[in-house]
């Protein structure tokens, strides 16, 4: 699936900056981009029994707790999702994840869950199903490309590991 196109065709609008592959948030701060909006963490996740499925996104810095995170939401242990879980599901490889893979999810398996300190920003980097490019998005964006996905966000504090002492 083309992505771009898709945003294009529901007058989703995007600002788009290529790149060497990025596999994860540290790729970026080696290669010193620069792009406008928020940088997230996406984070692919399951259930201990491997029914429900979880896109977690946060800041890009964050430690998320997930024992904790667990603990606020009732379920059983959380923990990161397989890659075959995430081909099966979002139809992505690891290190190309972002809320643009949910469009790969028309039966809504999967559940978003944002982290309100994101979700207060104006703009975000998402990866279009590929790690060589971002593109930019403006929350009403977002929101409009949620709509056209029909998933609905769950915006909640995301807890952090506490710092180690030094």
């Amino acid at each position: 699936m083309n992505i771009e196109s898709l945003l294009e065709s529901h007058d989703i609008e995007f600002e788009k900056f290529e790149h060497p592959p990025l596999e994860t948030c540290c790729d970026a701060d080696r290669l010193q981009l620069h792009r406008p909006g928020q940088r997230l963490k996406n984070l692919f996740l399951r259930d201990n029994y491997g029914r429900r499925h979880f896109l977690l996104i946060t800041s890009a810095d964050k430690a998320v707790d997930l024992k904790a995170l667990s603990r606020q939401l009732s379920l059983s242990r959380l923990g990161f999702a397989s890659a075959e879980r995430l081909s099966r599901y979002l139809k992505v490889r690891p290190g190309c994840v972002s809320l643009l893979a949910l469009v790969n999810d028309p039966e809504l398996q999967v559940e978003l869950w944002l982290d309100e300190s994101v979700w207060q920003g104006e703009a975000f980097q998402c990866h279009p199903l590929i790690n060589t490019a971002t593109l930019v998005l403006e929350k009403a964006q977002v929101e409009r490309f949620l709509q056209l996905t029909n998933h609905i966000p769950v915006i909640m504090p995301i807890p952090q590991q506490a710092a180690m002492p030094s």
